[in-house]
């Protein structure tokens, strides 16, 4: 019997780096197509989500996580567990710190999207959101397009403050001048109303949308979308079940024909020319956090 083994948030801040994640994200998308399935429950604000995949040759994954937006800030608003199963005999082989898994992928993710749609001169990278994502996209960001230089954006100004002071961003008092000024804009919130308009846009940008994740919840107005070409990470993750996508589709704004590619076809994500307005949609599916966690327990050690 297998001993599974136990990697915690410090082996794995150790041991990893974002150009190799994006990789091993890149590669995992030319295995066999990830099987998947989700489960939400709601009460009220919270949410309870379980998320299993599995590919052939890489494993199994059950991730499940618990979304309390009530507890900001004096504790984390999302917490949760990680397993990760054997290919081969179906043995938990490592339990992944949650809050490791869930760092490395989300950012991870919109890395792998923006280094293939974002223009490599970018420099230059607006951040909607305080918390922690937000921190780690400029750890990510960081990582791709060195000398970057990064702008905060956050409803509480004082939380993005004093994010600013801990990475080194400014923070932006003008939204739509601060838009206007980004090469790269991510939105990391937690909103169920657009803060994004598609009209403070500018040719060449890239859009990376993390924040929406139900589906009642958009950050990004039907203008943006009408203005970009689409991309995400996984249809079967975002189309049907993500208010960023859903309502627009669903009240024909755009159609689910407009959706470029997902990683699985990943040679499509590419830029037609620096004009051009690109999104990509981060749904952050089990696929991703198995992929994330098989590399996390590869660079710790079996």
């Amino acid at each position: 019997m297998t001993t599974p083994k136990f990697i915690t948030y410090e082996q794995g801040e150790a041991a990893l780096n974002w150009l190799g994640l994006t990789d091993a994200l890149a590669e995992g998308h030319g295995l066999p197509k990830a099987e998947i399935e989700d489960i939400f429950l709601y009460r009220g604000d919270d949410t309870l989500l379980s998320r299993a995949a599995w590919i052939d040759g890489l494993g199994s994954l059950v991730k499940t996580a618990t979304i309390f937006p009530g507890n900001a800030p004096e504790r984390p608003a999302v917490n949760g567990s990680v397993t990760l199963y054997s290919d081969t005999t179906g043995e938990a082989e490592a339990f992944v710190d949650f809050h490791l898994v869930t760092k490395w992928k989300t950012a991870g993710d919109s890395l792998l999207a923006a280094r293939r749609l974002a223009r490599p001169e970018s420099r230059k990278i607006l951040i909607l959101g305080a918390g922690a994502v937000s921190a780690s996209l400029i750890e990510a960001y960081s990582a791709g397009f060195p000398g970057a230089e990064f702008t905060l954006w956050n409803r509480t100004a004082g939380r993005a403050a004093k994010l600013a002071e801990a990475t080194g961003a400014r923070v932006a008092q003008d939204l739509e001048a601060a838009v206007g000024e980004a090469d790269i804009i991510a939105t990391a919130t937690m909103s169920t109303e657009p803060v994004l308009k598609g009209a403070w846009l500018r040719p060449g940008q890239h859009v990376d949308l993390i924040g929406a994740y139900r589906p009642d919840m958009r950050e990004a107005d039907d203008e943006v979308l009408r203005r970009a070409r689409l991309f995400v990470d996984s249809r079967d993750t975002t189309v049907g079940h993500i208010g960023e996508l859903k309502d627009p589709i669903a009240r024909g704004v755009i159609a689910e024909a407009d959706i470029v590619a997902d990683y699985y076809q990943l040679d499509a994500f590419r830029r037609e020319s620096d004009k051009e307005i690109t999104v990509a949609k981060n749904g952050g599916g089990a696929h991703l956090d198995l992929m994330t966690a098989r590399h996390i327990l590869s660079q710790v050690g079996a």
